[in-house]
């Protein structure tokens, strides 16, 4: 884990786009979400930022357990000396590298669905599992009413099972809490059920739209609190928007302007970003076409704000952390790739 201090350094010396993360509302989505779910009642799940040197931060709020999404984050957790308790909240079919953590010392937990997946922990040295059910997501997990014979099927090979997993990713993102509690309760029933069944301490689950109507799992995996974007933003959750996306005015036309800052810099997949007093139009590979309410000229700096935080954070190389018109430090975006 690097970040890089900057001295007398203003945004406006950053090359675009640049990713910019808001100090304060940083820390106060840190302190909020640690004060909601302290200590292990969170388990942060690092994909969304992608950044060993904010997980650290996470890490001084208390949580010492961390959720990954791929083998690379797990390594790199590990080599910050973040690997006290980490869970790879997906299936793999080679988990060599895993095995090669845990002798190096970290606590490895392996999400597991099947019989191979189950294989592939055990052939690997991953001695910790935790079993992946289906709660409505049409993604991993197994079908709660075989989530014991897989839990016994584990123990026989010689595995420990923490407990179950189960992601109510058709439900984090719903405008409408009313129908996102109501949903969850129906998954997290079959959580349960397969829970009783599977046995173990640890009931995962959750997200940044779920994590105070989520009573039923003993951690919480939430990530997009500590940045968040403008899907969550439609949720009036209590975290405040960090990360925006510096990008430079290109051009100037007479009912619009372009901005460089494009598909490849932002994540699309929940729509278009949002640029504060214009409307976006539409993006191209290295552009954002948008119509600002009051006239820019050509090198006039916006900040673009992005629907989904997680890949948008992906396409970059730093975090740059900011206090208004100052960057304080550069962190590497370390835990990018496969």
């Amino acid at each position: 884990m690097q970040s890089v201090r900057c001295h007398r350094m203003e945004t406006g010396e950053l090359t675009t786009p640049a990713l910019l993360v808001d100090r304060d509302r940083l820390e106060g989505n840190l302190a909020t979400m640690a004060e909601a779910l302290p200590g292990d009642r969170l388990r942060p799940h690092v994909k969304a930022h992608k950044c060993t040197a904010l997980a650290a931060l996470q890490g001084e709020q208390g949580q010492v357990g961390f959720t990954c999404a791929t083998v690379a984050e797990m390594e790199g957790m590990a080599r910050a000396g973040l690997g006290q308790d980490l869970l790879l909240a997906n299936e793999v079919v080679d988990a060599t590298r895993l095995g090669t953590l845990v002798r190096a010392g970290s606590r490895v937990t392996l999400a597991v669905d099947s019989e191979e997946t189950i294989a592939t922990a055990v052939r690997s040295g991953v001695s910790e599992v935790v079993i992946d059910v289906n709660v409505g997501l049409p993604r991993c997990g197994c079908r709660p009413e075989d989530a014991g014979r897989l839990a016994e099927s584990a123990r026989a090979g010689g595995l420990t099972v923490r407990g179950v997993m189960g992601y109510e990713g058709h439900i984090v993102g719903l405008e409408d809490r009313s129908q996102r509690t109501e949903m969850l309760k129906d998954s997290m029933e079959l959580l349960m059920s397969a829970h009783q069944h599977v046995g173990g301490g640890m009931i995962s689950a959750g997200g940044t739209g779920t994590y105070d109507l989520n009573h039923w799992a003993t951690e919480i995996q939430a990530g997009s609190y500590a940045l968040m974007d403008t899907a969550y933003a439609k949720l009036n959750l209590p975290f405040g928007q960090a990360l925006s996306v510096l990008s430079t005015v290109i051009s100037v036309s007479k009912e619009w302007a372009v901005a460089d800052c494009g598909l490849k810099a932002l994540g699309m997949d929940h729509g278009d970003p949002s640029v504060e007093g214009a409307a976006v139009w539409f993006c191209s590979d290295e552009h954002l076409t948008f119509a600002p309410e009051v006239p820019l000229k050509v090198g006039d700096r916006i900040h673009v704000i992005p629907a989904h935080v997680d890949p948008t954070v992906a396409y970059h190389e730093h975090l740059h952390l900011v206090d208004g018109p100052d960057v304080i430090e550069s962190w590497p975006v370390d835990l990018r790739g496969w």
